[in-house]
Parts: structure tokens; C-alpha cells; sequence
């Protein structure tokens, strides 16, 4: 396989790049993140990682700017029914941490609404690839802990438990009603939570 091609941005356009190195352009194809992530035209000694798909009729290139893109992207075209143009489209529409978040914190309905994953999709992804995103070190808490309040984290442990985040929300809602006045620890906030569920 070709792990990565070093060389001029010769063409960049949102869905693929040309990149020339020793005299020959080769055509990557690239998602939007990876397009946002990308320096101008004609830069040189561009690194970009790359996947190479073959199939009987066609040998096509797939770029990234980071491993973390590539090997989510490996992850997703391994699902039965999600070929490579589908898993380029998914690094599209959401960027791989809010992807793999969602495939970690089981959210089917994020995952729909991505054009052209349907329910049964997005549930053979969950299933087929939240077991490797959480080897691999992918918490099913959000990324950014800093800016959380006790009860999103809570949230989202009540969510990884297997209830329905709405009903979650209503059941923290109720606890925090019901102690205004006094401040909870994150274990105290879900076991009061969980009263109500």
C-alpha cells in the first residue's frame, strides 16, 4: 500500500487534490475536513497520508492530513454496506471527533443525518466499530471536559448506561430541581438520577 505521498499541491479542489512528486500528479481523492486542513495551492513538500482502494476496474487514492482521519476512515469502510465514497461522505458531514463520538456514545440519530446512512447504517456501524474506537482510547465523553458541566457528563453516562437521552435530560432536570441549593458530585447526581428512570 502507498502510506504517503510528499510533494507540490498542485490542484486543490473540495472533493480531491492533485499532488506532483518526481514528475508525477497523482489524484487524491479527499473529504471536506481534510480540504479545510490543507495549505494553499503549490505548496511544496506537502505530506499527505493516503488509502489506496482496488478494485477490478479502478486503483483510486484516498487522502488525509492525519492518521486519526485515516484510520477512522479504514474503520468505516471494514462495515458491510459502507464503501469507500460513503465513508468519505461521513468525514464530510461531521469531523472524526464528533464521528467517533458518535459511534462510541451509540447515537444512531446523529449518524442518520448524514446523507445516504439510513437506521439499519448507522446501527451496523455502531456495531461493527464502537468496540475499536474505545480500544483505541476513544472516550464516550465528550472531548473537550473543560467546558463540561457535571450534569452533560452526567448526561452522558446516563446515555453510555443504555437510557434514552431524553428521559435522561428530564431525570437530571428533576434532581437538579430538587437540590437547588445544594451542589452534587457527579456519582451523587446519576444514583439520584437513576431513581427516576
Amino acid at each position: 500500500m502507498i502510506n504517503f505521498i510528499k510533494g507540490q499541491l498542485i490542484e486543490k479542489f473540495p472533493t480531491y487534490i492533485v499532488l506532483e512528486a518526481h514528475g508525477i500528479g497523482y489524484l487524491i481523492h479527499i473529504s471536506l475536513n481534510t480540504f479545510s486542513a490543507l495549505p494553499e495551492r503549490n505548496s511544496m513538500d506537502l505530506k499527505v497520508l493516503t488509502y489506496l482502494n482496488i478494485k477490478e476496474d479502478s486503483h483510486t487514492l484516498y487522502g488525509f492530513m492525519d492518521e486519526g482521519e485515516r484510520t477512522l476512515f479504514t474503520h468505516l469502510i471494514s462495515v458491510s454496506g459502507i464503501g469507500p465514497g460513503t465513508g468519505r461522505m461521513i468525514l464530510s458531514s461531521m469531523n472524526p471527533q464528533e464521528i467517533n463520538q458518535a459511534i462510541v456514545q451509540g447515537d444512531i440519530q446523529r449518524l442518520q443525518k448524514i446523507k445516504g446512512i439510513g437506521a439499519k447504517s448507522a446501527q451496523r456501524i455502531i456495531l461493527e466499530i464502537q468496540d475499536k474506537l474505545k480500544k483505541e482510547g476513544i472516550s464516550p465523553v465528550n472531548f473537550s471536559p473543560n467546558h463540561n458541566t457535571i450534569s452533560d457528563e452526567a448526561l452522558q453516562a446516563l446515555i453510555i448506561l443504555g437510557f434514552q437521552k431524553v428521559q435522561a435530560q428530564k431525570a437530571l432536570e428533576k434532581v437538579l430541581e430538587e437540590n437547588q441549593q445544594n451542589s452534587l458530585a457527579l456519582d451523587t447526581l446519576i444514583k439520584l438520577a437513576l431513581k427516576y428512570l
